[in-house]
């Protein structure tokens, strides 16, 4: 800072318009936000020149990154939902841990054995009950860092298990093929009707 430099500038915000060391207004940047969820974000730099916004695929990549962690944080309940997903089918999993009570997602842990769960399960011992598939994986570690929490099958896995039993029990009671006895009685009051109603 120069004390003999008579000039003064003034910066401010202007909060929900262009906030401070934005190049750009904030419609503009939800509107950019908006073009890469529905496409991609290479996908939006392209569209944005054609309308004249000079912006690459990584500045979008860091804007949609700042908008996340700008996002407040969701409430982790006392009853949680854990299950596995698929990144890429057969080569990447993680495991998505929702909240029960107001059915929205509260994290995404990387892969489905275990270990990252015992780790989140670590920082949030308010949980009380936790449904989750038949994998042997999370019953563990739900066992041992939440020795109180009670475990529940989802409702699909209760479905599954439901329709299993049913299957197994018909299986016993019903024979794998049946067959069905042909009737020569049909044959011949086909033929009976053909002459008489000719």
């Amino acid at each position: 800072m120069n004390d003999e430099c008579e000039v003064v500038s003034i910066a401010e915000t202007f909060d929900g318009f262009l906030n401070n060391y934005s190049r750009m207004t904030e419609r503009c940047a939800d509107f950019i936000c908006t073009l890469a969820l529905e496409t991609s974000c290479e996908g939006c730099a392209r569209v944005c020149h054609t309308l004249g916004i000079k912006i690459s695929g990584d500045t979008v990549i860091r804007l949609l990154l700042k908008r996340y962690e700008s996002l407040p944080q969701p409430e982790v309940s006392d009853v949680i939902g854990v299950d596995d997903f698929a990144y890429k089918k057969r080569h990447t999993y993680g495991t998505i841990i929702v909240n029960e009570k107001t059915h929205e997602p509260i994290t995404l842990l990387n892969g489905r054995n275990g270990d990252t769960l015992r780790e989140w399960l670590k920082n949030n011992k308010n949980v009380k009950v936790v449904t989750r598939d038949r994998a042997s994986a999370y019953a563990k570690v739900i066992s041992e860092e939440l020795p109180d929490a009670m475990q529940v099958a989802d409702r699909f896995h209760l479905h599954q298990n439901l329709l299993e039993t049913i299957k197994k029990a018909l299986n016993q009671e019903i024979p794998a093929t049946i067959s069905i006895p042909h009737n020569d009685t049909s044959i011949d009051a086909e033929e009976h009707c053909k002459k008489n109603c000719i």
